[in-house]
Parts: C-alpha cells; structure tokens; sequence
C-alpha cells in the first residue's frame, strides 16, 4: 500500500511537471512498473472526469 501512494504521489507531480530529478531516478529503480501504470490510469480518469464535470457546470 506505501508503494502505491508513493506512486501516485510521483504520478501528481509528474502530471503538474515538477518532478524532481532525485524522485524520477528513485521511480525509475523499483522493480514494479504496475503501481505507476495503474496511478497513471487513476489520475488521467479523474482528470477526464473533473474536466467534464467543470463543462457540464459551466454550460447549463
């Protein structure tokens, strides 16, 4: 369970660009793509999601 909110917490910056060199290397060691794959998938679905729930608000 650490090692998936530590990747989803790498996913947040990532996606907002402001990952840090020392925490991309640290990534990039783990043995596991999986929790960074399914992290990845999970915020871009939130994305999606809160993009259109903001259109849907905004144009009544």
């Amino acid at each position: 369970m650490n090692e998936f909110l530590s990747a989803i917490k790498s996913v947040m910056a990532a996606f907002i660009g402001v990952q840090k060199k020392k925490n991309l290397e640290e990534d990039f060691s783990k043995k596991s793509a999986a929790p960074f794959i399914i992290a990845g998938l999970l915020m871009g679905a939130l994305f999606v999601i809160s993009v259109y729930t903001v259109v849907q608000l905004v144009l009544p």
